[in-house]
């Protein structure tokens, strides 16, 4: 059950992080996604949707990689006094 929660922890992330390279690519080839009004516009949305997935899914390795102490010493955490 832990397995299944964590694969759909991952692939929502993945799916806002392909829709957002998805209104990138229409911006490229001037096709106007419809609620959006211009096309600087839907790039920047497709542009903050892929950072914001892309940014989870590299936080959600990074801390589970620091669980099980396989980080370089550089991406350690600091240990408080």
């Amino acid at each position: 059950m832990d397995r299944i929660v964590a694969l759909i922890i991952m692939v929502i992330p993945g799916v806002i992080s392909a829709f957002g390279v998805k209104l990138m690519r229409d911006m490229v080839f001037g096709k106007l996604m419809e609620p959006i009004p211009s096309l600087w516009l839907q790039f920047l949305i497709g542009f903050l949707a892929f950072l914001l997935g892309l940014g989870f899914i590299a936080g959600f390795i990074l801390h589970r990689d620091r669980k099980r102490n396989k980080v370089q010493v550089r991406f350690q955490k600091k240990e408080r006094p």
